[in-house]
């Protein structure tokens, strides 16, 4: 779980659902050696640190003893509203102008997203092979608890590549249900929302295949070079193969080596022609030297669909994201879709620019005398990057009179409500923590030209972590895989 967000002040803890189970350390204690072992069962797992590239030796991805709190209303508006995002961030990749405009400034303070960008430049003066265009985005969330209004949705960021956990979210409901029911609760058990965002994944990855029109063609899913979260993509595949859709696991370096194209731009690795490239890596500068950015080229010239494409990949950095906070943006971006605008607006925290000029220098001193205020987002994926409080504060009035500010974002610091959960890790004790949750809804659509023949949610992604933590996801080893049980 990235972003934003430290425990709210705000009112008394609300009484929880699990009070009464919380005061029976006993029974926790039994619970948490059968959730090991139903996590196990179920395949909520992952490599180790030591052996990422193995499975002979495995654990179970880290998750909360019990199920999150999560208001029924909050959680049906992030449902509700994800169709919009999806709509919006297919109108952004779409906007040569718009992307080209909100990232001037970016590009010239950060060299990743310029080496990205040169591609997407590259690529349209080509002139696009690809006709099929694939989405799969995360867009998180977090309940704001901060004013003395009732709790509120807002969103800390929508990833739009690589967004992972689908899979594993997809088994973690069935260890929460196991657990409540051996704690005497299953009625409560029973209300536990079935989830399963691999379906929905796979689903759009299936149609784009089709419409790609060969069906000899391979999905060929971009990995990473150390694979603890193998599983996670293992739940995708195993639904891709159960449609007898062929998938194969390779890494830049394979498609440098093996990849080439045909005269109408058909792309092949070993030989295999491939219709879908579905990244799993690709989102920070570390996954890539010469080499590897010279396949990405290739791999973005091709007519293969790319989940994302490099104009989707930039649709979800973190300046496009504030530019959309702007008065009329999004209008401008999508023209007669009054509602969808207005749904998605109500889930925007308050988000900064800090380019050069007045605007940028008031909100930048505003910062460095409330720093408590804010969180410093830089255009990284991934978690584990933002800033907050002295930090922010001691980065800020360094680079305040320099363009490197630019390469930077500012937002409100969402405050949530924290709730005491157990989290569950391998080769930790077991220890009450004061927690606070992220939502994340997984939204799948799937265009063929200007037509947008898929448009779905796909499920959802509870995170949990506990309040000493700011920022950092699941993968980055401090958030953990949650179910909502909604009140």
């Amino acid at each position: 779980m990235k972003k934003a967000g430290q425990p709210g002040s705000a009112g008394s803890s609300m009484a929880g659902p699990w009070d009464v189970v919380l005061r029976d350390e006993a029974a926790l204690r039994q619970a948490a050696v059968v959730a090991v072992d139903a996590a196990l069962l179920e395949g909520v797992l992952m490599r180790t640190e030591a052996e990422p590239n193995a499975s002979e030796v495995v654990s179970y991805a880290p998750f909360t003893l019990l199920p999150s709190a999560v208001p029924r209303a909050l959680f049906e508006q992030a449902y509700a509203v994800q169709r919009d995002f999806n709509l919006l961030v297919d109108a952004i990749s779409r906007d040569k102008g718009f992307l080209e405009r909100t990232l001037a400034s970016t590009i010239k303070v950060d060299d990743f997203t310029a080496r990205l960008f040169r591609i997407h430049q590259q690529v349209l003066e080509e002139g696009l092979a690809q006709s099929v265009f694939l989405g799969i985005n995360r867009s998180d969330y977090m309940f704001d608890c901060g004013a003395a209004s009732p709790p509120a949705l807002k969103q800390i960021e929508i990833n739009t590549i690589a967004a992972s956990f689908g899979g594993l979210a997809s088994r973690t409901a069935a260890v929460h249900g196991r657990v409540l029911r051996v704690l005497g609760k299953p009625e409560e058990a029973a209300r536990l929302l079935p989830n399963d965002p691999a379906q929905g994944l796979a689903m759009g990855i299936a149609k784009a295949w089709e419409l790609y029109g060969s069906p000899s063609a391979v999905v060929m899913f971009l990995v990473e070079k150390a694979q603890r979260n193998i599983f996670d993509q293992r739940c995708v595949e195993n639904k891709l193969w159960d449609r007898n859709i062929r998938v194969i696991r390779r890494r830049f370096q394979d498609v440098y080596e093996q990849g080439s194209l045909d005269d109408s731009r058909r792309l092949y690795v070993d030989g295999q022609e491939v219709a879908v490239v579905y990244y799993r890596e690709g989102y920070v500068p570390s996954n890539y030297d010469q080499q590897n950015w010279e396949a990405r080229l290739l791999l973005e010239r091709s007519r293969a669909v790319k989940c994302p494409d490099i104009a989707t990949q930039l649709a979800g950095t973190k300046k496009v994201q504030q530019e959309l906070s702007r008065p009329g943006m999004l209008e401008k971006l999508l023209p007669g879709h009054a509602e969808a605008v207005k749904r998605i607006r109500a889930t925007f925290a308050g988000l900064y620019s800090l380019d050069m000029g007045e605007e940028g220098d008031r909100i930048a001193a505003t910062a460095i005398a409330s720093p408590e205020r804010f969180v410093l987002k830089p255009q990284r994926e991934g978690g584990g990057n933002n800033l907050y409080g002295e930090e922010l504060k001691q980065v800020l009035e360094k680079i305040k009179d320099s363009p490197e500010r630019t390469s930077y974002i500012l937002m409100d610091k969402i405050e949530p409500q924290p709730a005491v959960n157990y989290l569950l890790r391998a080769h930790s004790p077991l220890k009450a923590s004061k927690c606070i949750s992220e939502l994340g809804i997984f939204g799948v659509y799937v265009r063929q030209g200007t037509e947008l023949v898929l448009n779905e949610a796909a499920g959802h992604l509870l995170r949990t972590k506990a309040v000493e933590h700011a920022d950092g996801g699941v993968a980055a080893g401090v958030a953990v895989l949650d179910t909502p049980y909604l009140v």
